[in-house]
């Protein structure tokens, strides 16, 4: 018998499911948040009426609580995976399921992997998001965990997207303020306020992960449409910081190929957003069906 921690967090933990509704002021947020205005959120679309943006719930992983271990000064998201099955309808109310899938070790960092799936009215899956999180190995809670020099080194930089391709994506070019970072992370943190980062390790505002994440889900919508909606996937690695002052990034991507899918074809991309001096902050893969 496996003999555990009070409170430790262990691989296979289902930490819990919830319902919600789709509703427009939900839609809304993620808009305001984001600033993606797409028609196809409040009006007629592909799919029969206004549909949410595909990561809508980008954020529900952290809705789920009790999973986050113990200390949580200098944690940080690195690595989100999602697989998108269909659309999530403006009106629809769903249930998400929270399940621990991975723990591991990696560059002196705790790993917990949590799985979230989002399951639509008849019990259809709509997508799975699988959200790498890393905390310190050390009970350290004071000093800076990562400063804004470190993506200065040649370790933290990413060569991606060079070489023959198939198609390049059209770039977009997003500006993030801090009101965005404030309706994006909900309550008061080291995502939207300077003394909450401070204290958690960091010399400025970390702009939530996800929120590049979801730009660079707006760069596949944007060419792919349908095809990211149902069938899209992306992994993708957040390799450096977006703080607060940088002022925003640029989402680009490239096809590398086309592979045979059904009736159809499946674009493979590297993605990848970065700074205006060029460091990147999230690299990685997606495809969609065309």
């Amino acid at each position: 018998m496996v003999t555990t921690a009070e409170g430790d967090i262990l691989v296979g933990q289902d930490i819990g499911e919830r319902g919600l509704e789709i509703t427009p002021e939900l839609v809304a947020e993620f808009m305001a948040g984001t600033d993606d205005h797409n028609p196809w959120y409040t009006g007629p679309s592909p799919f029969d009426g206004p549909t949410a943006p595909a990561l809508l719930l980008h954020s529900e992983v952290y809705r789920h609580g009790g999973w986050y271990l113990k200390n949580i000064f200098g944690n940080l998201h690195a690595r989100q995976e999602w697989d998108l099955f269909a659309p999530i309808m403006a009106g629809e109310t769903v249930r998400t399921h929270s399940t621990i899938i991975d723990r591991y070790i990696k560059r002196g960092r705790d790993y917990v992997v949590n799985e979230v799936q989002t399951f639509g009215e008849g019990g259809r899956l709509l997508n799975r998001g699988r959200t790498h999180q890393s905390f310190l190995l050390d009970e350290s809670n004071e000093g800076t965990v990562v400063d804004k020099q470190r993506e200065k080194s040649s370790t933290r930089r990413f060569e991606i997207g060079e070489g023959d391709v198939e198609e390049t994506l059209a770039p977009l070019e997003k500006t993030v303020t801090l009101e965005m970072c404030k309706t994006f992370s909900f309550g008061t943190n080291y995502h939207n306020d300077l003394d909450a980062a401070k204290k958690m390790g960091f010399p400025d505002i970390v702009v939530q992960g996800m929120m590049p994440v979801c730009f660079l889900s707006e760069l596949m919508t944007k060419r792919f449409g349908e095809g990211w909606y149902s069938g899209g996937r992306m992994t993708v690695n957040l390799v450096n910081v977006l703080w607060g002052e940088d002022g925003g990034v640029t989402c680009k991507g490239v096809v590398r190929e086309f592979t045979p899918e059904a009736s159809g074809r499946r674009a493979h991309c590297e993605i990848w957003a970065e700074k205006a001096d060029g460091t990147k902050v999230i690299v990685g893969n997606a495809s969609a069906v065309v």
